[in-house]
């Protein structure tokens, strides 16, 4: 199966990682540990539950993991809607980061239906 840096997903969402991680630099100082810390911690924990589930070399356990990773996913697009709100980032930037959220979840989704069927043995 090989590395979880091999795998597309993870490389997908590593860049989506970093253009978060830009957007938490520009925000007001008064967001640094209100919504900087949010966004930059639900990214983050996009990659790192990838790469955990991967590390399980259990089926089971890394499909769990790539469903927390779906959830810190949402939980990111949540806190760019709040930038959003807040004037942080504009509508462009906001659709294109939404559409990246979006295709990183369909991959997870894809990531989740494979290993399903390698549990099973198909």
């Amino acid at each position: 199966m090989g590395t979880f840096e091999e795998l597309e997903v993870y490389q997908r969402a590593t860049v989506f990682r970093r253009k978060i991680s830009a957007i938490a630099k520009r925000l007001p100082v008064e967001e640094k540990f209100r919504l900087r810390d949010q966004i930059i911690r639900s990214s983050r924990s996009v990659t790192a539950q990838i790469a955990e589930g991967h590390g399980r070399y259990h089926y089971q356990e890394n499909i769990r993991f790539c469903r927390i990773s779906r959830g810190s996913l949402d939980e990111t697009h949540d806190h760019l809607t709040v930038a959003l709100e807040e004037g942080y980032i504009d509508e462009t930037e906001y659709s294109q980061l939404i559409a990246e959220k979006a295709l990183i979840m369909k991959m997870l989704n894809g990531y989740i239906r494979y290993l399903r069927k390698s549990k099973r043995g198909e």
